[in-house]
């Protein structure tokens, strides 16, 4: 599994890059298919307020690509959100791919 993450606008900090390896090795659990895995990290760009957190993620497995994007107060929030809404798809294709 191939993971890669990329902060734009900003530099991500080694606890949060941390935080979110430590997520995606949790995926490993519900597919050993998973090829790559691409996570952006984005601040949302509103004038003169407080800047929501986008955390994006996108899983490569054979024959099927995976994307998700949550938006919140926090990095650690918006992918928790994300990672949980990526369990959700694959449980539900390798359920499809099972019948």
């Amino acid at each position: 599994m191939n993971v890669k993450i990329q902060s734009v606008h900003f530099d991500a900090d080694s606890k949060l890059i941390e935080y979110v390896n430590r997520k995606l090795e949790k995926l490993k659990n519900f597919s050993d298919r998973i090829i790559q895995v691409n996570v952006f990290l984005k601040l949302d760009n509103v004038v003169h307020n407080i800047k929501d957190k986008i955390a994006e993620i996108r899983v490569h497995v054979p024959r099927h690509n995976f994307f998700v994007k949550s938006t919140s107060k926090s990095f650690e929030e918006s992918f928790d959100n994300a990672f949980d809404s990526m369990v959700t798809q694959i449980k539900r294709n390798k359920e499809k791919q099972a019948a």
